[in-house]
């Protein structure tokens, strides 16, 4: 029996040795012949979420020149840490075809959980963080019960969820309403005012290539070992020194204000852990043949079961990370702590990000790239002086154009045989 893990790949093997017999004869034309097949194909990748982001960017700053400022560029990779790493989980439930609408509820809970336990309680930070995120693994341990054992649709005992801790936030919080943290404690220094210095960032941005570089040479040698075809060496080389002077060019503009802070170096550091985990592990190889066709799965031998046990927990434990990290960068946890509009950005963040809402398809940077464009449509929307209520508006045009574009891009994918 053929295993799902490994069908899509072994369907477009033939595609992919023509595609790099053309690149390697015919170099750069080769290359952008290629790339048209694929965008014909239905292969768009992050190419729509780039281009939104480009269009997004050049409307604002024609409107408002601040909104690309240093201070403002890192205003927004600031404040879009916290609900990218909820985004983050949202990610993995979507790779399976399933959704989680608590995860604003599960974050805001896990907050008030960790504020009462130290201003309350005298407990150490480190007890109230252990707590909270205790209570994320706990809550995915029951969603995976309900939705394995019991059969309960996702949709179901997440909305139930949303409301359930909901109440139990505010029966937490009890008649306080609203517990400020200490400005000396860890969570707030290392959320709200720890920033990289200078000369580690430039560090980073070495590190950050020489990884790139690693991992591309890896990929290689393995694809040629196993008789597969590899991307073009010029190839790669160029893409690293367009990587180096992009994330050089943009440090040194992020530190004519405070620099990059390490609540975003933390968020990316999470995309690229679990980007790795779902690229180049097992588990992440039965992640997406689960979300493709669940049935197949089974049939192959994966334990499905446990698949959903670890894609839950992780999804509500990267809940309660980011509610953890938002009540840090705020200095508080109040009876509105992820009740408002926490579920629906983290969700639209990883669709217009890229993952598909049909499962199976999407990556970890779906939730980078998909928060980052909802934080600077926000971000432009205030500097610019709009209400509120337009970017709720916005944001539902947003979302709607990315789920047409997965949409039509699958039906391309179906129709060439490439997906």
């Amino acid at each position: 029996m053929s295993d799902p893990t490994q069908s899509s790949a072994r369907g477009t093997v033939a595609d992919d040795l023509l595609d790099e017999r053309l690149i390697r004869t015919q170099g750069v034309g080769g290359y952008l012949r290629t790339f048209g097949n694929r965008l014909r194909g239905g292969e768009l990748g992050v190419l729509p979420v780039v281009l939104g982001l480009i269009i997004i960017c050049t409307v604002f700053y024609a409107m408002e020149p601040r909104f690309l400022s240093s201070r403002s560029i890192v205003g927004i990779t600031q404040f879009a840490a916290p609900v990218g790493i909820i985004a983050l989980g949202i990610v993995l439930v979507l790779l399976l075809g399933e959704i989680d609408l608590s995860v604003g509820s599960v974050s805001g809970l896990a907050a008030a959980s960790m504020a009462v336990l130290v201003v309350s309680h005298g407990q150490s930070m480190l007890v109230g963080i252990l707590a909270a995120l205790a209570i994320g693994v706990a809550i995915g341990v029951g969603y995976a019960v309900l939705h394995t054992k019991l059969g309960v649709p996702s949709f179901v005992f997440s909305l139930a969820g949303l409301l359930g801790f909901q109440g139990l936030l505010l029966y937490v919080l009890g008649r306080q309403g609203t517990v400020n943290l200490p400005d000396e404690s860890f969570l707030v220094q290392f959320a709200r005012f720890s920033f990289v210095n200078e000369t580690v960032s430039y560090l980073l941005v070495l590190v950050v290539v020489a990884v790139f570089l690693a991992t591309q040479f890896a990929t290689v040698a393995t694809r040629r070992k196993a008789g597969l075809s590899t991307a073009w060496v010029p190839l790669i080389l160029t893409k690293a020194a367009l990587l180096g002077i992009g994330l050089a060019l943009l440090t040194y503009y992020v530190n004519l204000d405070r620099g990059w802070g390490y609540l975003w170096i933390f968020f990316v550091l999470l995309v690229i852990l679990m980007d790795f985990a779902l690229r180049r592990t097992r588990w992440g190889r039965h992640v997406f043949a689960v979300g493709g066709n669940e049935e197949a799965a089974r049939r192959a031998g994966i334990k499905v079961t446990r698949v959903y046990v670890s894609v839950f927990v992780l999804c509500s434990t990267l809940a309660a990370l980011g509610g953890l990290l938002a009540a840090g960068q705020l200095t508080s946890v109040s009876q509105a702590s992820g009740t408002t509009d926490t579920n629906l950005t983290a969700i639209a963040a990883a669709v217009i990000g890229g993952t598909s809402l049909f499962g199976g398809r999407g990556s970890a940077y779906a939730a980078m790239l998909g928060i980052v464009v909802l934080q600077a449509i926000q971000t432009g929307l205030n500097v610019v002086g709009v209400d509120s209520s337009v970017r709720f508006m916005v944001t539902g045009g947003v979302l709607l154009l990315a789920v047409a574009i997965d949409s039509v891009s699958r039906r391309a994918r179906s129709s060439s045989g490439r997906g």
